[in-house]
């Protein structure tokens, strides 16, 4: 791999691993502490935690699926196939991850965040929760296999 790839690949692993430590962090810890707190604190927490959320990780989001792209093409450009593989292997698990990002937990980001605006404490504020969660395990796993994958990259 040419050193522009290794250094979209290294880009990719970065941004790519701010998105992930945090969806591993509400897997394996949020959960837990929020099934622990009353509707009302959970849906100020969720509210203005997604309102920040929501506004600063696009960034390395973004970031992290171009710099994968760019990986994969500038690997396979210079004949580099398994690490064009793996990197092309991350964007799509970051691809899927995105999907799920937009179709489930986007929506109820905007609907805890509107609430907490209205000092509101909806009566389904806890299924919510619980559809957020549902996915929350399966974000992490694909954002971690993006970083081991586009890891691959750099050594194939």
């Amino acid at each position: 791999m040419t050193l522009l790839g290794q250094l979209a690949a290294l880009l990719a692993i970065v941004s790519t691993g701010i998105v992930y430590g945090t969806d591993a962090f509400c897997a394996l810890v949020q959960r837990s502490a929020l099934a622990r707190v009353d509707d009302a604190t959970l849906t100020v927490m969720m509210g203005n935690v997604h309102r920040f959320g929501d506004r600063r990780m696009p960034a390395p989001g973004i970031i992290g699926v171009l710099a994968a792209a760019a990986a994969s093409v500038l690997a396979a450009v210079n004949g580099h196939r398994g690490a064009s593989a793996s990197a092309g292997a991350a964007f799509l698990l970051l691809v899927v991850w995105v999907l799920l990002y937009l179709r489930i937990s986007a929506p109820i980001n905007r609907r805890f965040t509107a609430a907490a605006d209205a000092h509101e404490t909806p009566v389904q504020a806890r299924a919510w929760q619980r559809d957020w969660d549902a996915i929350i395990v399966t974000r992490a796993v694909l954002q971690g296999l993006a970083v081991l994958a586009l890891g691959l990259s750099l050594i194939s």
